[in-house]
């Protein structure tokens, strides 16, 4: 939220409506391609079946980068909300400390053999809404009670930064992919796919644009910290509150990069056995049976980018990455339609219109972006 209204001021909750709306074309994309497909692999099948193995290469590859840049920008944001209750947490040896800690630590378990599951995402889900459920609950009272800071926008917003935020909130936005990976598991893949897609676009837009309202109700939208939430809840409840929020973003985040470490390093560990990554990304433990040079190759980069670089570099490039994979995925829908039309699938009424203003949208997100 902090960096959205450093670029859009009191224009910041359109910027989300904006988002949703290309996400929402490339989303419905993704639903008919998705739905016709009962194996794993996410966008890496749907690349390689529609244009062939140099395609899905490519697309693997982003993939990987996009769990790279992801997992660091979610570390970089822990470590700002650790900062809540260890205040040197958040800059100098202290937090180098405490981010070898954290990837070190789930690392380590991690070749070892310990792996999480549906039943602890879940947790993890309930212990990040309840915090949300009840920030925008509280704000919508302080609204009504205090209502909102005389402060109008202004006339207009650069058109960079307008771009520079709807980047960003396509990293906020982007992750739906990734259950798409695990789609062999799916009991009916044409139903469930569009349903699950569209839902998730509709209830993360409405929790993303009200905390949006709310901290910039309760915050001057110039003071924003790197922990809006926190502050906006202490603000309308007290410490208690942004104590709770801190809480459960820590356990948000933690539960999120629980689960990178675990799926991350099988995605190139399929890609090695297939032989489309360097064969030594297969390598097993001999005792444990974990891929663990993923793993530890992966922890290293992860490591690596999050110290060297903040959230918002990070998260950037995670959706310029996310960009390019969504631009694969709409241009597959009008070139599976005509290679095989009568392939069960889902039909998106409009589907050709929505993979093309799909494609425009990446087009437009991309473009602007420099070898930086």
């Amino acid at each position: 939220p902090s960096d959205i209204a450093g670029l859009l001021g009191w224009w910041s909750p359109f910027g989300y409506l904006v988002a949703a709306l290309g996400m929402a074309a490339i989303m419905a994309a993704f639903a008919e391609v998705a739905s016709q497909f009962n194996e794993a692999g996410g966008p890496y099948l749907y690349a390689r079946e529609t244009f062939g193995r140099f395609a899905g290469i490519q697309v693997g590859w982003l993939a990987w980068l996009v769990r790279l840049t992801s997992a660091a920008a979610n570390a970089n944001v822990f470590l700002l909300y650790l900062g809540e209750f260890w205040r040197p947490a958040s800059s100098g040896i202290p937090r180098l400390v405490a981010l070898t800690i954290l990837i070190g630590g789930l690392a380590v378990a991690n070749v070892r053999g310990v792996s999480g599951g549906a039943r602890l995402s879940n947790i993890v889900v309930v212990a990040k809404l309840v915090p949300l459920f009840l920030f925008i609950g509280v704000g919508l009272f302080f609204i009504a009670r205090h209502g909102v800071p005389a402060t109008f926008p202004p006339p207009t917003v650069p058109l960079a930064k307008w771009g520079e935020a709807i980047l960003l909130l396509v990293f906020a936005f982007g992750g739906f992919e990734g259950g798409l990976m695990s789609q062999g598991e799916a009991r009916d893949s044409r139903r469930d796919a569009p349903f699950a897609l569209m839902m998730a676009l509709a209830v993360t837009t409405v929790i993303y644009a009200l905390n949006q309202v709310v901290a910039q109700s309760a915050l001057p939208v110039g003071s924003m910290s790197q922990r809006p939430l926190a502050d906006a809840a202490r603000v309308m409840i007290g410490g208690g509150g942004a104590a709770l929020i801190s809480l459960g973003a820590l356990i948000s985040l933690y539960g999120n990069l629980t689960s990178q470490m675990l799926n991350s390093p099988r995605v190139t560990f399929a890609l090695a056995e297939g032989g489309d990554f360097p064969p030594f990304f297969a390598a097993v433990h001999p005792r444990f049976r974990t891929p663990w040079i993923s793993i530890i190759l992966y922890a290293a980069m992860v490591w690596t980018l999050a110290a060297a670089a903040n959230f918002r570099w990070n998260a950037t490039l995670s959706a310029v990455g996310r960009l390019f994979t969504y631009a694969a995925v709409c241009a597959a829908l009008p070139a599976l339609r005509r290679w095989q039309p009568n392939r069960p699938a889902f039909r998106m009424r409009g589907g050709i219109v929505f993979a093309v203003i799909g494609l425009l949208f990446c087009a437009a997100m991309i473009t602007p972006m420099g070898r930086t």
